[in-house]
């Protein structure tokens, strides 16, 4: 990878992460999507103004980059965030299949800032019936007709 370019894209996902930390948008954290040598999706997290737990940085930039390239899928594209992925953001990255990621603080930093995803790693690998919050299983039977009418349909997109 070439470092000038690598700079210049966490630059900017860096000076995204400020720019919503100091308008009250959320923590200071940043993104942006990159396709070829163009910024295709950009976001700063934005979990208190906008009240969504889920309006992450990484996750932003994604829906951002996913209605600009018309695409649910970012295969062609690389991710650049003011720091490593959270849980929630690793899954979604994972979704939208970019070919890399490249971040500038580590999970540990961020921990140090009190943002500690550590019980949320540790909660992905606990038994349901030992986690914080109970996850309880429920089996309807029109729940498994919609799985077995996905098995058939054949208007379906893989993802």
């Amino acid at each position: 990878m070439n470092k000038e370019r690598e700079n210049k894209f966490l630059e900017r996902a860096i000076e995204l992460s400020r720019k919503g930390m100091q308008g009250g948008s959320g923590g200071p954290f940043g993104c942006v999507i990159v396709q070829g040598d163009e910024i295709v999706g950009e976001g700063y997290n934005m979990v208190t103004s906008s009240n969504d737990p889920t309006a992450h940085a990484e996750v932003v930039a994604i829906r951002n980059a996913c209605e600009k390239l018309g695409t649910y899928q970012l295969n062609e594209c690389e991710i650049y965030t003011s720091c490593e992925p959270c849980p929630m953001c690793l899954g979604a990255i994972y979704w939208a299949r970019p070919l890399c990621v490249i971040y500038a603080n580590t999970k540990q930093e961020a921990a140090a800032i009190e943002f500690d995803d550590d019980f949320i790693y540790n909660e992905i690998n606990t038994k349901l019936e030992d986690r914080k919050i109970p996850f309880i299983h429920h089996p309807h039977a029109d729940a498994k007709k919609v799985f077995e009418e996905w098995k058939s349909w054949e208007g379906k997109k893989r993802y």
